[in-house]
């Protein structure tokens, strides 16, 4: 799997997991370059207390557009540090 943005690769795994229709991907799949932290949080009532992160391609960023959860609660340990994507970055095979 392979997450788009600006037509720039910013993830790429055979490892995802899909849960609630999100593709997360595995930490050490991102590229980094790519990833700035954001102050914002958010809480998932089962998932526990999200981070986030800002992408920058190109001179261009695209707000805590990427999101994980660094300590994730037990029903959700299989995602944890593990990260999905919104606001328009593609997920193709």
């Amino acid at each position: 799997m392979k997450a788009i943005w600006k037509n720039t690769v910013i993830a790429e795994s055979a490892d995802t997991k899909k849960v609630e229709s999100n593709c997360y991907f595995p930490m050490e799949s991102i590229k980094k370059e790519y990833f700035k932290n954001s102050k914002k949080q958010t809480r998932c009532p089962w998932k526990g207390l999200a981070s986030y992160f800002t992408l920058e391609v190109d001179g261009e960023k695209n707000e805590d557009a990427a999101w994980y959860y660094p300590q994730a609660s037990h029903a959700a340990k299989p995602i944890q540090n593990y990260v999905a994507f919104k606001n328009g970055v593609e997920i193709k095979e």
